[in-house]
């Protein structure tokens, strides 16, 4: 009877091809799988699959959302670690590898460890990440102890299959898995949809949410509840060590593309259900798990080179930008002191002079003066310069920025006098519109700044 038993859990449990039955910890698909049809939903091996992994990378990319925004990215790696011991208990209890059975022991457990996690911040002084971090220990040496006596034992842990979630098993896949993952899909997103008003509150503003005398705690653990649920439902596919890869990488993919709640949440689940596919069609002859997390990856690292406003290449263009602009208002404040005896008349600065007095390497400050000139901004004259009308209004209004700031820091900053020019230079060019307006309200309040509001106040240091 145990004999038979095993050859079914053996069938059911790991991918067969058409022409022999072998067992595998792989998580491969091979080229013969893929013909092997559904007796129900008519799909192949290869289509389920892709289905079922598309539906796990959807509902992971909806609730990893608010485990990123709630900073407890590494939650999902807790439950997928601490559901290992309730899969054990559960297959010890059963004697069988019903999905269904192991999910719910998985989800017992996985709850135990949240509930463990929330008493310990909550009664001790143990900070969030410790908390995670010992409940993630505690249970996996745990699983660990309790799968090597299941294998050891009669019922055949290891014949089982119950290594494979470990690593995942995609290969495993049948109807009642897909329409399980399809239910657990559909019921995620109920909720989400349901509970968005407060999971979005609680997710940015937990204070204030208290204050409010919104039950905090059960809305935090049943957004955690979520987050265990999806990844219990995934523990077969990418296995206990990559589950927490399904759950981080859509929603910190789409977080560097988008500040909208919403958009977030539909951009996680499409990327999600995208990477997931993806990984599971490119994953011919390889662990179809880590390909999908792989996948999942190379969109990330794509979305953090490309992606406007966080993206590394849109950062580096508009530190570029930045620069260039300080380098411009830089080279007209110089172009305005040394003019400032001659005003309102302006007079042919030559290179040199111009060159001691900012130090700059001489391909800086000739490719300054040809970006100033294509703007209209500087004039020349030969191997000289000279302000245009529009170069001396920008001059002048970069020198009034710089001299109110110094006049600021001096007086209510502490800074010397010898000093603050340095420490101007480095912040003037950031000022915002309204802080250069305040600057000149309060300094024609105390009668420091001149009536017209264009002219330009007097350097408080020596030039």
């Amino acid at each position: 009877m145990i004999a038979l038993w095993a050859s079914v859990s053996d069938a059911r449990m790991f991918p067969t091809d058409v022409h022999q039955r072998s067992t595998t910890t792989t998580g491969r698909i091979t080229p013969s799988q893929t013909h092997d049809h559904s007796t129900m939903t008519g799909l192949t091996l290869s289509d389920k699959v892709t289905l079922g992994a598309a539906l796990l990378g959807g509902a992971a990319g909806v609730v990893g959302s608010f485990a990123v925004l709630r900073r407890r990215s590494l939650m999902g790696d807790m439950l997928a670690h601490a559901s290992l011991p309730g899969v054990c208990l559960a297959f010890a209890i059963t004697e069988s590898r019903n999905l269904v059975g192991l999910s719910i022991g998985a989800l017992v457990s996985g709850l135990a460890a949240i509930t463990l996690v929330t008493l310990v911040t909550r009664l001790t002084r143990t900070k969030e990440d410790a908390a995670i971090g010992i409940a993630l220990s505690a249970f996996f040496g745990l699983g660990i102890v309790l799968l090597s006596a299941v294998t050891r034992s009669r019922a055949g842990g290891n014949s089982a299959g119950l290594n494979s979630y470990l690593l995942g098993e995609p290969g495993n896949m049948v109807d009642s898995d897909l329409w399980l993952l399809s239910a657990v899909g559909a019921t995620v997103l109920g909720v989400v949809l349901l509970l968005y008003k407060e999971f979005k509150l609680v997710a940015f503003d937990p204070q204030f949410a208290r204050s409010q005398g919104w039950p905090t705690l059960a809305i935090d653990l049943g957004m955690m509840a979520a987050v265990a649920v999806v990844t219990i439902i995934g523990l077969p596919i990418v296995g206990v060590i990559l589950m927490a890869a399904m759950i981080i990488l859509p929603a910190a993919t789409a977080r560097l593309w988008t500040n909208r709640l919403n958009v977030l949440l539909a951009a996680a689940g499409a990327i999600g259900a995208g990477s997931a596919a993806l990984g599971v069609r490119l994953s011919r002859g390889l662990p179809t798990g880590p390909t999908i997390v792989l996948t999942g990856t190379a969109l990330f690292l794509l979305s953090l080179l490309l992606a406007p406003g966080r993206g590394v290449l849109a950062r580096i263009v508009a530190e570029t930008q930045l620069r260039l602009r300080i380098g411009r208002e830089n080279l007209l404040r110089s172009f305005y002191e040394l003019n400032e005896p001659a005003l309102p008349g302006t007079r042919l600065i030559a290179y040199d002079e111009l060159r001691a007095d900012r130090h700059w390497q001489p391909w800086l400050l000739r490719w300054l003066l040809e970006q100033s000139i294509r703007r209209g901004l500087i004039e020349r004259r030969r191997d000289s310069y000279q302000l245009s009308p529009l170069g001396t209004r920008r001059a002048a209004e970069a020198a009034k920025t710089h001299r109110m700031w110094e006049i600021y820091m001096m007086e209510f900053a502490g800074s010397a006098a010898d000093h603050v020019d340095r420490s101007a230079d480095t912040v003037e060019h950031l000022l915002p519109e309204g802080v250069v307006a305040a600057l000149e309200q309060r300094l024609a309040a105390e009668g420091r700044l001149p009536a017209i509001a264009a002219d330009v106040p007097a350097s408080p240091h020596a030039m």
